[in-house]
């Protein structure tokens, strides 16, 4: 078992200069808190495995493949892996905490040994 408090790994991730801060790695999940300021974009490419979005805070507009959606604090949002999708129309500063099922990159790395 592994307990965290958002408050403490909100802390940890102000001390790193990266907008996605990954603090569980598991073979079938891992989570991150990702940020992104107002007005900033998004540079994000689909990833290989499913990913579930919880806003802690901001307001911003998502693009998953051609469909729009706003979100705000309190959403939660379910992306499909290989999927198009990017947070844009940030209106403040956005905060989520991710969840990728398996971990993130696991599919790409079967993927290329499979190739």
């Amino acid at each position: 078992m592994k307990n965290y408090q958002l408050t403490q790994i909100l802390r940890e991730k102000r001390n790193i200069d990266k907008n996605y801060y990954e603090f569980l790695h598991e073979t079938d999940l891992s989570m991150g808190i990702y940020e992104l300021k107002a007005g900033s974009l998004d540079m994000q490419q689909p990833h290989t495995e499913d990913e579930v979005y919880y806003i802690i805070n901001g307001r911003a507009q998502l693009e998953v493949e051609s469909e729009n959606i706003f979100v705000e604090s309190g959403s939660i949002i379910y992306v499909k892996a290989n999927m198009k999708h990017r947070f844009h129309t940030i209106k403040e500063d956005l905060t989520v905490l991710v969840f990728f099922a398996p971990a993130e990159y696991s599919c790409e790395k079967d993927f290329k040994l499979q190739r």
